[in-house]
């Protein structure tokens, strides 16, 4: 334990004086470190829904991921009905995201608007995202801009990052809970010159045990540390832009049996760089051209029991873009984006080895987007890619966004298009790796997923502070890679072909200030997910909840220098899979007799208070002690083929406490 103490401090000391994290700010659009644009912020709601997106966008701010202990993005969505964070496993960490009742890598995630966290960094990507590095969080819903790429099925997330601008000179962040989880956090953003600016991130988190808080064996999270540094700049002068950056992340995870031989290891680094270079054609920034350029490489070693899976990713993302603002209503924004991915992997699940086996994934798409405005009353944005894949043909990828405001109070939108990704078979599906079940199908197959996604919102805003939304989207697949994990020894590996498999989601969202200082949401979402399996047809979706509540409130006072935030969700049942109807716990019960999971609470406060440039604050989560009991099936026996550790769909820990600090200096 001693030296585990000593690692992470020094892990901390390195953290704060290393490179921090990557900028990748936009090249042009309204931002507060932009050269056009004036130095503003928006309204200082926590969680809300944006008036001004074309799309349906909600926005977490800085203060909504002050809320909770928030230490990385897989923690920052407790908030939202929109985003449902669930774990992959139960012994590595692993954490998955599910938007429009699907799984988070139908979501293309993006890094300040390039796209990030794809193919095998995706199943831990969540975590290597410090909370405290971001100033926001946009969740979009449904088919956003062409200009990004064709990869968004269900929507996208975009990170907002601290700026090289922000005048901060030092921001660090502390927080440690009970079961000893400790996190530090520095920034600082420095004026360099009068053309030149910086920003250095560092990131530190681990754990000095681990906890058995079910008795089954294995440990429930397991022993990590990682490190995360990165450095972004932006030069600029009137004429140009120039932003670059580096990134680099050490993750170890060890898991699995606290006393037993069955063991999980998992050691990922990644390595970062990109640049940004926008040039304005004109003195009045209505038109532009710029280049973008990332590179991503990662390296993966992991052991699950007897699976194992090696494997290494180089990922190219470039994007050639010019737009050009006709008049106030027209601009076009025209140009050509690649993504190039080599992988190589070495693979050993379910009595499949595949060794050495390499592929190069790459996707070029010239691009057009057309944008009508008539004032703020009415937008339309026209998008069309021509995808060509090699190997795979040509692919027309429309998208068409439509925004009416017919009344102040009242906004209309709908949206709807095309996606295209390819599927990854063992990192789309890593819980496939904790199980001893025999595994049938390629898993070094790569098929080219294709969905349409529609939908619709509207949104009445009574005040500033105050509206009601409702939004539907729907979305088809005709093309995608799923695992049927429905028997108790085996999983298949298959392909729809022609066969069904679609979401629909329905949502409703409520939020008012009643009183100065005090606020609350009300969000719900109903979720309907079905799809094709070669064991039983169409089929509800495993695992994936029906429904979810969210309740948030917070109240100031003191001028601020007290804030208490509450936050209590409702998750509803979801289907097991069949082989989970005849588990039993120690009585002879079944766990399931319905085939569905429980619904369950969860309920989390924070209290902060506020000194000048100072914050303390206290909290706890899972305040209702609510676990999945029995997430291992067959833990004594860990090597038989029934042994299943990645039917998760509950929280693995009870309750937990922790305390925390930030301290800001201001230039």
């Amino acid at each position: 334990m001693k030296k585990s103490v000593i690692i992470l401090l020094l892990s901390g000391i390195q953290a704060v004086t290393a490179y921090a994290q990557v900028d990748t700010t936009g090249i042009y659009g309204d931002r507060a470190d932009s050269l056009e644009a004036s130095v503003f912020t928006a309204r200082t709601n926590t969680n809300y829904l944006s008036k001004v997106k074309d799309i349906r966008t909600e926005v977490i701010s800085s203060a909504g991921l002050m809320k909770m202990a928030c230490c990385t993005l897989a923690e920052s969505f407790e908030n939202s009905a929109s985003v449902t964070v669930g774990y992959a496993d139960a012994t590595t960490g692993a954490r998955q995201i599910r938007l429009l009742g699907l799984s988070g890598i139908y979501t293309q995630m993006l890094d300040e608007n390039r796209p990030a966290m794809r193919g095998i960094t995706a199943p831990f990507a969540l975590s290597y995202m410090p909370g405290p590095w971001l100033e926001s969080i946009q969740v979009g819903k449904g088919s956003p801009s062409v200009v990004n790429g064709t990869e968004s099925i269900t929507g996208s997330i975009n990170l907002e990052h601290r700026k090289p601008t922000d005048g901060k000179p030092l921001f660090l962040n502390a927080s440690v809970m009970d079961d000893t989880k400790s996190d530090f956090n520095v920034t600082s953003s420095l004026q360099v010159s009068d053309n030149l600016y910086t920003v250095l991130m560092g990131h530190v988190d681990g754990n000095f045990r681990t906890y058995d808080m079910n008795g089954d064996g294995f440990a429930d999270e397991p022993a990590r540390l990682q490190i995360n540094v990165a450095n972004r700049w932006l030069w600029y002068s009137p004429k140009v832009q120039v932003r670059w950056g580096l990134r680099y992340v050490h993750d170890t995870r060890e898991g699995g049996q606290i006393s037993g031989p069955w063991k999980s290891d998992v050691t990922n680094n990644i390595a970062n760089a990109y640049m940004k270079v926008g040039r304005s054609l004109r003195d009045d920034g209505s038109s532009s051209i710029a280049l973008v350029a990332d590179y991503t490489l990662q390296k993966t070693a992991s052991a699950f029991g007897n699976n194992g899976y090696d494997a290494g990713q180089h990922s190219i993302f470039a994007n050639l873009l010019y737009l050009n603002k006709f008049t106030d209503a027209h601009e076009i924004t025209a140009g050509v984006n690649a993504t190039v991915d080599y992988i190589d992997e070495d693979i050993n699940a379910g009595g499949l080895s595949i060794n050495g086996t390499s592929r190069t994934l790459a996707q070029f798409a010239p691009y057009a987007e057309y944008t009508f405005r008539n004032g703020e009353k009415f937008s339309l944005i026209a998008g069309l890619s021509g995808t060509a894949v090699p190997q795979y043909g040509f692919y027309p990828v429309p998208r068409l966004t439509v925004k009416y405001q017919p009344a102040e109070a009242l906004v209309l939108r709908a949206n709807g298009g095309r996606g295209l990704r390819f599927s990854h078979p063992v990192a789309d599906n890593i819980g496939i790796l904790s199980t001893g079940k025999s595994i049938s199908g390629d898993l070094s197959a790569r098929v080219l997923e294709d969905a349409w996604t529609f939908g619709g919102n509207a949104t009445y805003y009574f005040s500033d502070n105050t509206y009601l939304s409702l939004d539907c989207f729907n979305t088809r697949f005709a093309s995608a890679l799923f695992a049927d994990r429905e028997a108790a020894n085996a999983i298949v590996l298959y392909s729809l072909d022609g066969h069904e498999a679609w979401s629909r989601n329905f949502q409703a969202d409520f939020s008012m200030e009643p009183l100065n200082r005090l606020s609350f949401t009300l969000t719900g979402r109903l979720t309907d997910a079905k799809a094709w399996q070669p064991s039983g047809g169409g089929r509800e979706l495993p695992l994936s909840s029906r429904y979810k509540v969210v309740f948030n409130t917070q109240y100031k006072i003191g001028a601020n220098r007290w804030i208490f935030d509450f936050t209590a969700s409702l998750n509803g049942p979801a289907r097991v899979y069949d082989f989970m109807k005849d588990l039993r716990d120690e009585d002879g019960m079944l766990l399931y007799p319905d085939g569905k999971t429980p619904v369950y609470p969860l309920l989390y406060a924070q209290i902060t208070r506020r000194f000048r440039g100072f914050d303390i604050y206290v909290g706890g989560e899972n305040l209702t002690g609510s676990m999945q009991m029995h997430p291992v099936v067959d833990a004594d026996t860990p090597f038989a083929d029934t042994f299943d550790a990645a039917s998760v769909w509950g929280p693995l820990m009870g309750a937990k406490f922790y305390v925390g600090f930030r301290m800001t200096i201001w230039k």
